[in-house]
């Protein structure tokens, strides 16, 4: 029998690491009123959404179970947003990294093309942005996990080792801590495990990643048998970790997204209408920014109303702003398009020939149906 609730609270993404501070005995808000605990490990499961646990309860029996409060991932939901407004407590309107790509601007060139997931320019495989864009400059608001260290609690990372100097740790998570190398689920399970089964003095933060769930549903699709396996094994993991966890260690798992399965493709690249008069195309295959040459800011607004009309929700920037529909303020305005598209159903905006790898996915994720937003928030 699932505990999962049919709707999402209010609270999102952004709630949990305060709330784990506040735990943790440091004075600041604790919107999700978690219990104080001595230890805290946090588990973020890459596209662990709520829905597909609901979907797939008999197969994640403990996931089922445990997750009895749902809450959303915040729009946009991808995996370089979500783990940022994760770590400094804030929606993406305040931290500034606003979608899987979008356009950046130094003080002595021009706007370009920036994916922070990779941190490259103009593409996922593009050159290496560390030098033009340093990820201290590009993301300002200061870290939650600095917060932690600076009170003198422990801060332990286990995940890949190709993530302890990506652009995007440096400029979300910040505090250097002590990294534990681990891919596999067994490999995160004995890096969490002895990080807080021995005695200490001081209190301790846990901070571990899977992503190879997300990866798997973007290859075979959410809901795929070889996905279902994946999350059979995280269910295990989960279910060892609640049984091995010291008493005092509280444990909360979460994630950064759902997913959704590719249905409609409509091909930005072979679309006249879609690229008349646009000077660059970032985003995601579910939320499209397009940025119009001057000028035709308006007329690209109609012509991608007119051709996605039925297939996307199309707004303007200042749209966009008014609604909050990337949180409240305005500061990283610049960063979002003239021009915003989210698909709806199955719909995937794709660009087979800019974004070839990216095009050939069966999983998506990124817009704010519930699929794609609701997420678990299990505690222990």
């Amino acid at each position: 029998m699932t505990g999962i609730p049919t709707t999402a609270s209010d609270h999102s993404l952004a709630d949990v690491m305060p709330s784990i501070a506040a735990a943790l005995g440091v004075d600041i808000r604790n919107p999700l009123a978690l219990e104080p605990s001595r230890d805290v490990v946090l588990v973020l499961v890459d596209g662990l959404g709520a829905e597909l646990i609901r979907q797939h309860a008999g197969e994640a029996p403990t996931l089922a179970a445990m997750a009895t409060r749902m809450i959303s991932a915040g729009f946009p939901a991808t995996t370089a947003t979500s783990l940022t407004s994760l770590a400094v407590g804030a929606p993406c309107s305040q931290h500034g990294i606003v979608g899987y790509s979008f356009r950046i601007s130094d003080a002595d060139g021009p706007a370009t093309t920036f994916n922070p997931l990779r941190w490259t320019l103009e593409s996922a495989d593009g050159p290496s942005a560390m030098d033009e864009f340093p990820p201290r400059e590009v993301q300002q608001q200061p870290s939650l996990l600095d917060l932690l260290a600076d009170e003198g609690i422990d801060v332990t990372y286990v995940m890949r080792e190709d993530f302890r100097e990506s652009g995007l740790t440096r400029a979300a998570f910040r505090a250097d801590g002590d990294f534990r190398p681990a891919k596999s689920l067994d490999e995160i399970r004995h890096g969490v495990l002895d990080a807080v089964s021995r005695s200490s003095r001081t209190r301790r933060f846990v901070y571990a990643y899977f992503g190879h769930l997300d990866l798997i549903g973007h290859i075979h699709g959410p809901g795929s048998p070889e996905w279902v396996r994946s999350l059979r094994e995280v269910d295990a993991f989960v279910a060892d970790l609640l049984a091995d966890l010291p008493p005092d260690c509280a444990l909360v798992v979460t994630a950064d997204h759902g997913m959704v399965t590719a249905e409609n493709i409509i091909d930005i690249d072979t679309s006249p209408a879609l690229l008349a008069d646009v000077a660059a195309v970032a985003g995601e295959a579910r939320v499209r920014h397009a940025y119009a040459r001057a000028g035709s800011e308006q007329a690209v607004l109609a012509a991608w109303r007119s051709e996605l009309a039925g297939h996307a929700r199309v707004l303007s920037r200042e749209q966009a702003l008014d609604e909050q529909l990337f949180g409240p303020g305005r500061d990283y305005a610049d960063r979002l398009g003239d021009v915003i598209a989210i698909a709806t159903g199955g719909v995937i905006l794709a660009r087979t020939q800019h974004e070839k790898m990216e095009s050939s996915l069966l999983g998506h994720h990124g817009a704010n149906t519930a699929a794609e937003q609701h997420i678990p928030l299990i505690l222990r």
